[in-house]
């Protein structure tokens, strides 16, 4: 009878490198997805006297949008579809033929602009339920900042004959001034049980 022989083994010096390679690869291929959110700017915290003072917001200053758990929308006391939220919205933060029910118009000095009517008090109030979903959620958020967009491009073309993303900084702080993008969002609540 011979010898046995042993079985040569696995050269794994390389298995390392190879690894390392490979997950390198994965890493430059492969794509994350990336989270999305609302651009928002906080407000500044507010001063220790202030936070003793009721802020007090006449009623005609407010535009309310609710949303409850069947993603049934309302804005102010109507029901409606989410295509109108847009134009009530525009007619809301601008309100041209200054009617008694939409925000009071004010005379207000405007860098580059002059004396301007501007509804500086208004705000849109965007209200939901603990069940409204996200994709009604962020479609009324669009519609928003879109009211916000068109106004201020229309004003920006009528006063400097360009949108305003292409306007220089302090032409932009001007057309802000005029639309000021103020809505505030109310903790979510949950209707038709014990609160």
């Amino acid at each position: 009878m011979g010898k046995k022989r042993k079985m040569p083994g696995l050269n794994t010096s390389s298995t390392a490198d190879i690894s390392f390679m490979l997950l390198i690869f994965f890493l430059v291929t492969t794509s994350m997805d990336t989270d999305q959110g609302l651009a928002r700017t906080l407000p500044k915290p507010p001063e220790e006297d202030e936070l003793n003072n009721e802020i007090k917001v006449k009623e005609r200053n407010i535009l309310n949008i609710r949303i409850n758990k069947d993603d049934y929308l309302m804005i102010g006391d109507d029901y409606a579809d989410i295509s109108e939220v847009k134009p009530r919205a525009k007619e809301f933060i601008a309100n041209p033929e200054n009617r008694p029910n939409l925000p009071e118009l004010k005379p207000k000095q405007v860098k580059l602009l002059g004396t301007r009517m501007v509804t500086e008090n208004h705000v849109i109030s965007v209200q939901t339920d603990r069940g409204t979903s996200y994709g009604i959620y962020f479609q009324v958020q669009d519609q928003l900042v879109a009211a916000y967009n068109e106004l201020r491009d229309e004003l920006a073309k009528q006063e400097f004959g360009y949108k305003y993303q292409f306007l220089t900084k302090e032409e932009q702080e001007a057309i802000r001034e005029v639309y000021p993008q103020k809505i505030s969002e109310a903790e979510p609540k949950q209707y038709g049980k014990g609160q």
